[in-house]
């Protein structure tokens, strides 16, 4: 049964590709998981059809998981709220007459730096670079699988880097409990300078924000006509940037205190799922009176944006809710575990660390989180590193960068949904545009595993 368990997310995956259809090919990834599981424990094959919902049901036992879901329909609203009030269109202007923005290298590099700057939690970061840059993007006829691009290839590998958040009080949780020699702290830092793949994704990030060079599909999706839909026919002749501006600062600054808040004081200690719902929520009342006060909709019409801004999203919360139920079938399944037992005590040393990557990428990518990955992968690679002597640093920073990288390229993946929401680009195209860029930087730090591990053991 346990190669049958990498079964689900290929059917996922295949479907996806092959019917370019994502809500599909995940409740059939779902059906699969489950029936396996079922099998697995001698139960009558007629209860997949219960487990399955079931399964979907039990997403909302996680109060984390609910949180996500929620969030991801509130940042519909507030899109809508901002859309409506003419705040994205006089951002822009605002931002061009003070030569911001003017160029597309300008607001590229506006997007990397918002995404860089903000490394406090992913979501955030994904959603503040994303909120700010599509009208910008919109009005240099940029495309939003360009804007995806740049926020998801940015976020997660500057939140990963920069330890300071929510990423690093969880990876410094499990190394604590894995018994490695050293401060724990010192451990983690230490990983950085290894952490190839966020740091190749970053370069290439920033050769494309400076030269404006973009290559296979992602410049097939540019040289298409790009829509409208940030930035009104029609504005009103009174909005102002605040209108975008101030909910904004509410997002990062409401984000800040209740990660103070929820952390008893300590910044890394916050609640990440907590604080976005919180400060999103937040942003959303404010940005609603500032409408309200500003007397162009009563309330009832207000409600009707809000509620719209949410239909809008609700294919992607569907995603984002599927591949949590996803997430957790394969869990009990043990494909993560099936798929790290490849790496085996006949390696040689010298490739321990690659293929702790690549196993790293294709649990993240089959699973659809990083996360997950790297509490299957640590506490693997733990053992081997004191066991066999090999060099700390090295050896976990190939299971971070392996999670993030697969996070990157899979479909499945509520990060790459996110990313998809926040800038407004359709979920497979985003995949598409972002997949060569994601295996040619994946490529590159599997080959520079190889040559620093000859170097250092």
């Amino acid at each position: 049964m346990h190669w049958m368990s990498v079964l689900p997310p290929l059917v996922a995956i295949l479907v996806v590709f092959w019917r370019k259809e994502v809500i599909g090919a995940l409740l059939l990834a779902i059906v699969t998981s489950e029936l396996l599981i079922t099998l697995q424990m001698g139960d009558s094959v007629a209860l997949t059809f219960t487990a399955t919902i079931e399964r979907i049901v039990a997403v909302f036992g996680s109060p984390s998981n609910t949180r996500i879901l929620i969030f991801s329909l509130l940042v519909g609203s507030l899109l809508a709220y901002i859309r409506e009030s003419g705040g994205v269109a006089a951002t822009v202007e605002a931002l061009l007459a003070r030569g911001l923005g003017r160029t597309r290298r300008s607001a590229s590099l506006l997007t990397v730096g918002t995404g860089v700057i903000i490394f406090i939690e992913s979501n955030l970061s994904v959603l503040t670079a994303g909120i700010l840059s599509r009208g910008l993007f919109e009005k240099l006829g940029m495309s939003r699988a360009r804007l995806a691009y740049f926020i998801d290839s940015t976020c997660a590998p500057v939140c990963i880097l920069i330890l300071l958040n929510g990423w690093g009080a969880y990876v410094l949780g499990m190394i604590e409990q894995q018994g490695i020699p050293g401060s724990s702290v010192v451990t983690l830092w230490s990983t950085v300078p290894y952490n190839f793949y966020a740091l190749v994704t970053l370069s290439f990030v920033f050769y494309t924000a400076i030269t404006g060079k973009v290559y296979g599909p992602l410049k097939a999706v540019e040289q298409r006509p790009q829509g409208h839909l940030d930035i009104p026919q029609h504005v009103p002749s009174n909005s102002k940037a605040r209108f975008m501006l101030v909910p904004l600062a509410v997002l990062v600054f409401g984000m800040i205190a209740f990660m103070i808040g929820t952390g008893n004081g300590d910044l890394t200690q916050g609640d990440g799922s907590k604080s976005v719902l919180y400060a999103t929520a937040l942003a959303c009342v404010v940005a609603y009176f500032m409408l309200l006060l500003s007397r162009r909709q009563n309330h009832h019409q207000l409600v009707k944006v809000g509620f719209k801004g949410m239909s809008e999203l609700l294919p992607l919360v569907t995603i984002v809710l599927l591949s949590l139920a996803l997430g957790s079938s394969l869990r009990e399944l043990g494909t993560g575990l099936f798929l790290a037992s490849l790496v085996g005590d006949f390696l040689p040393l010298y490739l321990i660390a690659p293929m702790l990557f690549l196993v790293g990428a294709i649990v993240s990518f089959t699973t659809g989180t990083s996360w997950g990955t790297f509490a299957i992968l640590i506490p693997i690679a733990a053992p081997m590193i004191i066991a066999l002597d090999l060099p700390v640093p090295l050896i976990l920073a190939a299971v971070l960068g392996g999670g993030v990288f697969g996070d990157h390229c899979s479909p499945i993946s509520d990060s790459t949904a996110v990313s998809a929401l926040a800038s407004g680009c359709d979920l497979l195209e985003h995949v598409k545009t972002q997949l060569p860029y994601a295996l040619v930087a994946g490529g590159i730090t599997f080959i520079l595993y190889i040559i620093v591990s000859l170097i250092m053991i």
